[in-house]
């Protein structure tokens, strides 16, 4: 029973994690139609960013902000100065964002090394909680409660500002939100800025579940696409919704038969691939 229970919350945690890291990627795609394949790299850079402010002696709150601040300026430069150059080329934007991948992955082997470095969690995290005859991973909790009031927050930005009006415009139908007068340049920067900064948040709160090594990027890039593709372009209920169903399957896949892990993970994709090509929440568009 413990076994059930311990994976259960590690499926949660996880589920969580990944919300952080596709969410962004989500309104990227959905905004701008770009598949940004920066955007593992940039939840590793926030990893790495957050190791090194804890080696100085900082607590994790202020390396979620420091590792959100960089990322996030980092994806306003990545839009402003590369991918806008690029606008109307998606082929080119696309290739854009593989090449910085790349980049970025050598110029994180060449500033931190080639070893996985440790991100502890708060020392008062680490002791597991007692509950109801079993025993919790205590910060898997709390990045579970991260990642709901994450996904609350960005659901009211998205729901009840102007901001987030304007981007549900733009993914309906950016077309006519030009035509309306919204400033489609402007959105483009502060949405892949956003989705950068989350992306920096989760590798952040993921550090002391996965730590900061090279590679990082390439591990969790694929199952942002897997979760993006069944929940459905731009739907960030749907992405909410299959952040924890891939999460669900990726670790009870691997606990249970890791020699098929892979197969049963990306077997929800291939079929929504073929019988809903919009995802599970997404719109079918002309």
């Amino acid at each position: 029973m413990q076994f059930w229970v311990i994976q259960t919350l590690n499926s949660l945690a996880l589920g969580g994690l990944l919300f952080m890291l596709s969410s962004g990627f989500a309104l990227i795609f959905g905004l701008m139609r770009i598949a940004n394949l920066t955007h593992g790299s940039l939840f590793m850079i926030g990893a790495y960013v957050a190791a090194s402010v804890l080696r100085g002696g900082y607590s994790l709150v202020v390396a979620a902000l420091v590792a959100m601040v960089v990322v996030g300026l980092l994806g306003a430069v990545i839009e402003r100065f590369i991918l806008r150059s690029l606008s109307g080329n998606s082929q080119g934007q696309v290739l854009a964002t593989l090449g910085l991948s790349f980049i970025a992955a050598d110029a994180c082997l060449m500033i931190w090394g080639g070893d996985p470095i440790p991100i502890n969690a708060p020392e008062m995290l680490r002791a597991p909680l007692q509950m109801f005859g079993f025993s919790f991973p205590t910060y898997r909790l709390v990045v579970l409660g991260i990642s709901m009031i994450s996904a609350l927050l960005l659901y009211l930005l998205m729901e009840r500002t102007r901001l987030g009006a304007m981007i549900r415009a733009g993914v309906d139908d950016m077309q006519m939100a030009r035509a309306v007068g919204i400033p489609a340049s402007q959105l483009f920067t502060i949405v892949f800025s956003l989705g950068a900064l989350l992306a920096g948040l989760g590798g952040t709160v993921g550090g002391p579940m996965l730590n900061a090594y090279p590679g990082l990027d390439a591990d969790m890039l694929p199952l942002a696409l897997i979760v993006v593709i069944l929940g459905g372009v731009g739907s960030l209920v749907g992405t909410f919704v299959a952040s924890f169903i891939i999460g669900f399957i990726y670790t009870f896949g691997i606990a249970l038969v890791p020699d098929l892990a892979y197969v049963i993970l990306f077997l929800p994709m291939v079929l929504v691939i073929a019988f809903r090509p919009s995802g599970l929440f997404g719109s079918i568009r002309a």
